[in-house]
C-alpha cells in the first residue's frame, strides 16, 4: 500500500499502541524507568506513531480534530533530535492518558474510512 493510505497509517498507529501496552502491561513508572529495554522499545513504537501521524497530513484532524496531531507529530522530533533529555515520567503518563484515547480516536476514524470505501 502507498505510504499515505490513510487506512494503513492508523493500522500503524493502532498497532504500535499495542506494542506500548503489551511492553508495559503489568509495571508502574518506577519499573517502567528501571527496564532499559522497555523504555527504548516503547521510545521506538512512539516515533513510529509520530511518523505515521505526520503522513497522514490533514486526514487525522479532518476525521478527529479533537486529538492533539500536531504534538502527536512533534513527539518523534522529540524522541530523534532530544532523546537524551527526554523525561521518563511525562513518557509514563503519555502512557497512560494519552495513548488509550489516541487508539480509540484512530479505532473510529478506521470504521469511518471503512464505511466511506464501502458507501463510494
Amino acid at each position: 500500500m502507498p505510504s499515505n493510505d490513510p487506512v494503513q497509517r492508523f493500522t500503524d498507529i493502532i498497532e504500535n499502541i499495542d506494542r506500548v501496552e503489551q511492553f508495559t502491561k503489568g509495571l508502574n513508572a518506577k519499573a517502567f524507568a528501571a527496564n532499559d529495554q522497555i523504555i527504548f522499545a516503547v521510545k521506538y513504537a512512539l516515533v513510529i506513531i509520530s511518523e505515521a501521524t505526520a503522513k497522514l497530513g490533514d486526514t487525522a484532524p479532518d476525521l478527529r480534530p479533537d486529538i492533539p496531531w500536531r504534538e502527536i507529530r512533534g513527539l518523534g522530533n522529540r524522541l530523534r533530535h532530544e532523546y537524551d533529555t527526554v523525561d521518563l515520567a511525562r513518557i509514563w503518563l503519555l502512557i497512560e492518558r494519552d495513548l488509550p484515547p489516541l487508539k480509540a480516536a484512530c479505532q473510529d476514524a478506521l470504521q469511518a474510512l471503512s464505511h466511506d470505501r464501502s458507501a463510494g
